[in-house]
């Protein structure tokens, strides 16, 4: 049984993991070289050493989810485990965390800085997936089967927003809607759930008024129509930005040779990496990215599509959809389609905290396509055979 196991892997889609991850490690310390030097005045492999460690404690991460069966997940008293410990954990962050970026989202645990709302983000997923797959023989009764699961969602969604975090809200909000709408849920209820979101909305948005529409946050949107106006001051990231991808042409200036690194582009290997890859590589490094991404994505939906199991498939979408948007954000915040929203770039760039909730993530999605294979390959095959025999038998008798 192990070996048939063993076999139902997809390696194709642990290969895309591996090679998206190596080839951001790769960029990683291509682009934070001078950033670490000029910036932190540290060795110029700092961030390089810091994301190789990372990415090992990933692949462990990694290989463990994936050997674990994704059924256990549904285990009523891991579920509230997990939904009080999450919330927990954010009201602390709310008054107590470390600001970074803008936002109150850290922990900082001696020189290491971890952001817990990553892993909110794949809680969840999860407690979505497990609700909405026990709740599918009422999943139309509004009151029973829908409101009780958005309560866990908007309590997240609030305590995020509070410190700010505004980038996270929109991407846990995102994925939950794709859930959502691929629970079986009718459209006549996701009409009332509509309503009700826009019910709730007002009074969070009178609330938190002043974090939303504040002068800092408002000026990412200004900038979107014309950033070389504002050069010098709002528009310095997205011009520089510009620069970068414009600059890299088709085969680009060559690894490691890249000028907006070098203390012109901010945050050259978090948010803006994609901004390094297209200058240095040109649009084979930014194609070779995009390839990979989408792959993963869209194996992942392929997976949900084959998985008879409802809380296996939600997983799938909730998973593919959590990369796919928030590689979109970043892409599109990055090349000036939408507004700046400090998102990471998944599995390239740098970020602790980003690459270990992504292997837990992965691993669960490739668990559950290993089972999908093997329920495919193996047990309808024996359940074929034995109905086979069975037939035999009655010709017989």
């Amino acid at each position: 049984m192990f070996k048939k196991m063993l076999k139902s892997y997809d390696y194709s889609l642990v290969i895309s993991v591996v090679l998206l991850s190596l080839f951001g490690l790769i960029m990683v310390y291509s682009a934070s070289m001078a950033t670490a030097v000029q910036r932190y005045g540290v060795s110029s492999d700092y961030f390089y050493q810091k994301q190789k460690l990372f990415l090992i404690i990933a692949a462990i991460i990694f290989v463990v989810t994936a050997f674990f069966p994704y059924k256990i997940l549904t285990n009523t008293r891991f579920l509230v485990i997990m939904v009080f410990s999450s919330l927990g954990v954010l009201m602390v962050l709310t008054l107590f965390g470390h600001v970074a970026g803008g936002a109150q989202s850290w922990i900082r645990i001696g020189p290491l800085s971890i952001e817990p709302s990553e892993f909110i983000k794949l809680c969840v997923i999860i407690y979505l997936s497990a609700i909405y797959a026990k709740k599918q023989h009422y999943i139309n009764e509004f009151n029973k089967g829908i409101v009780p699961p958005l309560i866990y969602l908007g309590l997240v969604c609030m305590l995020i927003a509070s410190q700010p975090d505004f980038g996270t809200v929109e991407i846990i909000l995102l994925f939950s809607v794709a859930m959502i709408i691929s629970s079986g849920m009718s459209f006549k209820n996701i009409g009332k759930l509509v309503l009700f979101a826009a019910i709730v909305a007002i009074p969070v948005v009178l609330v938190f008024h002043n974090k939303i529409f504040a002068p800092y946050r408002m000026s990412r949107f200004s900038v979107l129509s014309d950033p070389f106006k504002y050069q010098q001051t709002t528009g310095y990231h997205l011009v520089n930005s510009f620069l970068a991808l414009g600059s890299g042409g088709i085969n680009g200036l060559g690894l490691g040779k890249g000028i907006e690194k070098l203390g012109y582009l901010p945050e050259s290997h978090t948010d803006f990496i994609m901004a390094v890859i297209g200058e240095e590589l040109g649009i084979w490094g930014v194609g070779f990215v995009l390839l990979l991404l989408s792959y993963i994505v869209l194996r992942g939906f392929y997976t949900a599509m084959k998985c008879k199991d409802p809380f296996g498939s939600l997983l799938a979408i909730g998973i593919s959809s959590m990369i796919g948007i928030q590689a979109f954000i970043n892409l599109a915040g990055v090349s000036g389609l939408i507004a700046l929203a400090g998102v990471p770039l998944p599995f390239v760039s740098y970020g602790g905290s980003s690459l270990i909730q992504l292997a837990f993530a992965m691993g669960i999605l490739v668990n559950v396509s290993m089972f999908v294979n093997y329920e495919r390959k193996y047990k309808n095959k024996q359940e074929h055979n034995s109905v086979k025999k069975e037939n035999i038998y009655l010709v017989r008798d």
